[in-house]
């Protein structure tokens, strides 16, 4: 846990799950231009907050906690971020109630008053924010995007002008960089072209030639990604009435294959993305029909799944939380599959051969053995003994 010093006050803030040896901070210098620029700096006037205001996209709620006398809406796509925010605020003696916390699934606020966005490291998740919040945006409302001079690119700005109306930018401080943008009422938009489909190629096991959904900022939403594909051909081959959970979901390729392979299997469908689990969904119905049996999760890893109730695990674990290389996620992942695994259960693991993802397995497993292996990514197995 870290301190943020604004001329609001002092606010103690955390990532979630908070680890103790977990060295990032819950803001950035994006967030605190943010705040700087609300408050009023080099002479300008503050912002008024006293209307609707909307954070979209606080990545662990520091924005919303240093706001919440304002009563905002968070908007987000991260389970993760709705718990950080509810844990900040907590730790700073704010109640809960003074914020509403949003999906990107859900339905936005009919008017906007006051619009704060941190620029997303998905342009494609940018693209359908702002066509879902742009009905709302009106000609007074005070558009700021924020984010590091590395987030922000020519295509960033674009959207902004396509979607909301004419942009500008900041001068960078810190590495960081606001986004202005002048709301155009009589902008004339295209629809948002997400959720996106496409048709699996051949020779990957029980999904081939079969259809994908994607809801926008989900990893790799127009094709299969290599290491996905790698994992469908080296999936276990296994029948009866096993509990399967594909966890960490994202498009739930890797799940649809395992019910397609194993009608008699009952898959759960888990991530912290919102939008990653509808996605998931909307494929297994694609592929398996409307009555199909299975369960999606939104959720913190395996937390939600009773211990000792699965048979097998399937997981592609992120190495990335935002801009930041860490494998803290994978190790939590690791651990909870442990604990919801029966004794004899298995998790089966895919990921890139630099992460070294045996030794974690073994020191959480005490076993690894490897299926199959490329120059690039490895497919491990550990046994719950």
């Amino acid at each position: 846990m870290n301190r943020l010093t604004t001329s609001q006050g002092g606010f103690d803030l955390a990532r979630f799950p908070e680890h103790p040896r977990d060295p990032f901070r819950a803001w950035d210098a994006a967030d605190e231009y943010l705040l700087r620029q609300l408050e009023g700096i080099d002479g300008a006037e503050p912002v008024d907050l006293s209307g609707t205001v909307i954070v979209v996209g606080d990545r662990w709620g520091a924005l919303t906690t240093v706001l919440a006398g304002h009563r905002p809406v968070q908007i987000t796509d991260s389970y993760l971020a709705q718990r950080a925010t509810l844990a900040n605020l907590a730790r700073n003696g704010d109640d809960p109630d003074t914020v509403r916390l949003l999906s990107a699934r859900d339905t936005p606020p009919e008017r906007i008053d006051v619009l704060l966005v941190r620029v997303p490291k998905s342009l494609a998740l940018l693209e359908d924010q702002l066509h879902r919040l742009a009905p709302a945006v009106h000609a007074g409302t005070v558009v700021i995007g924020t984010g590091m001079v590395k987030e922000i690119h020519t295509s960033t700005l674009k959207l902004f002008e396509r979607i909301i109306g004419p942009t500008r930018t900041s001068l960078a401080v810190k590495k960081a960089r606001l986004i202005f943008c002048t709301p155009d009422p009589a902008l004339a938009r295209t629809p948002s072209p997400w959720p996106h489909r496409y048709d699996l190629p051949e020779g990957i096991g029980a999904v081939s030639g079969r259809t994908v959904v994607n809801h926008a900022g989900i990893f790799c939403a127009e094709r299969l990604d290599i290491g996905t594909r790698f994992f469908l051909n080296h999936l276990p081959e296994r029948s009866g009435r096993d509990r399967i959970v594909d966890l960490g979901c994202g498009n739930g390729v890797v799940g649809t294959s395992a019910a397609l392979a194993n009608p008699e299997a009952t898959v759960t469908f888990i991530d912290e993305s919102y939008l990653a689990v509808a996605s998931a969904e909307a494929t297994f119905r694609a592929n398996l029909g409307t009555d199909a049996v299975a369960d999606f999760l939104v959720g913190d890893g395996m937390a939600d799944v009773p211990p000792g109730s699965v048979d097998l695990v399937l997981n592609n674990p992120p190495f990335h939380s935002h801009q930041a290389t860490t494998d803290a996620t994978a190790r939590t992942m690791f651990h909870g599959a442990r604990t919801a695994l029966r004794q004899g259960g298995e998790l089966w693991v895919v990921g890139n051969r630099h992460l070294g993802y045996h030794t974690q397995l073994r020191r959480t497993f005490g076993n690894c053995t490897t299926v199959a292996g490329d120059p690039k990514f490895v497919v491990l197995r550990a046994v719950k003994r």
